[in-house]
C-alpha cells in the first residue's frame, strides 16, 4: 500500500503509550488521513510491557493485523531495550525514537546492530518541566510526529490544543502544561 506509515509503540502499562497512539490517530485523522490506532492487550498490569500500533495513510487501509515490519518504533521506556526486541522487523529506511538519556554508544549496543536512524528525547525532563510530573506520552507523541513528518508542527499543536480542551474539560489547568510539553519535545528530539 503506497504512502502507508506503520508505527509500533513500546511502553509499560501506565505510561500512556496506548493513549499517545490514539492521540496520534486522532490528529492524523483530523488532517484528512486514514488511520488505525490500537493496543495489543494481554494480561497487562501497571509497569508491564505493552505494545500499541498506528497505521496512517492517504488511502483507505485494508490491513487489519498487528504491525510486524514498522516504519517507525517509539520506545517510551528505555528499560525495554534490554527486555524486548524493539527493533524486530523495523525497516532501516525508517527510524526508532527512544525516551532516554543513555549515550549513543550504549544505545547502539542495545539495539543489536540496527542500522537505521536513531532519535532520542528526554521525555522525563520535558514532562517534569512542563507538567510537574512524569508523563512521557505527550513528549513522545510530539517526537514521533517530528521524526516521521506525518504532519507539520503547527498542525499538531493546533489539533492537540482542541483535543486537550476536550480531554481535560474538567481539568483545564493541565492544558497549558501539555501544550508546553509538545512544544519542548518538537525542539528537543535529536538524531544520534
Amino acid at each position: 500500500m503506497d504512502n502507508l506509515i506503520e508505527i509500533r509503540w513500546h511502553g509499560r502499562g501506565g505510561q500512556g503509550a496506548k493513549t499517545a497512539s490514539l492521540l496520534l490517530a486522532d490528529a492524523a485523522f483530523n488532517t484528512g488521513k486514514y488511520i488505525q490506532g490500537f493496543p495489543e492487550y494481554g494480561p497487562e498490569r501497571m509497569g508491564a510491557p505493552i505494545t500499541a500500533y498506528n497505521r496512517i495513510s492517504d488511502n483507505p487501509i485494508t490491513i487489519h493485523s498487528n504491525i510486524y515490519e514498522p516504519d517507525y518504533v517509539v520506545v517510551v521506556d528505555d528499560t525495554l531495550l534490554e527486555a524486548v526486541d524493539v527493533t524486530s522487523g523495523l525497516k532501516e529506511t525508517g527510524a526508532i525514537v527512544i525516551n532516554t538519556t543513555k549515550s549513543a554508544d550504549t544505545l547502539k549496543s542495545l539495539l543489536k546492530g540496527y542500522q537505521g536512524n536513531i532519535y532520542t528525547i528526554d521525555a522525563r525532563k520535558i514532562s517534569e518541566e512542563a507538567l510537574g510530573r512524569y508523563f512521557p506520552n505527550t513528549p513522545m507523541l510530539a517526537a514521533i510526529i517530528k521524526v516521521s513528518g506525518i504532519m507539520t508542527d503547527e498542525a499538531l499543536l493546533e489539533d492537540m490544543k482542541g483535543s486537550f480542551k476536550h480531554k481535560f474539560a474538567k481539568k483545564p489547568e493541565v492544558i497549558e502544561g501539555n501544550m508546553k510539553a509538545l512544544e519542548l519535545a518538537l525542539k528537543e528530539v535529536k538524531k544520534i
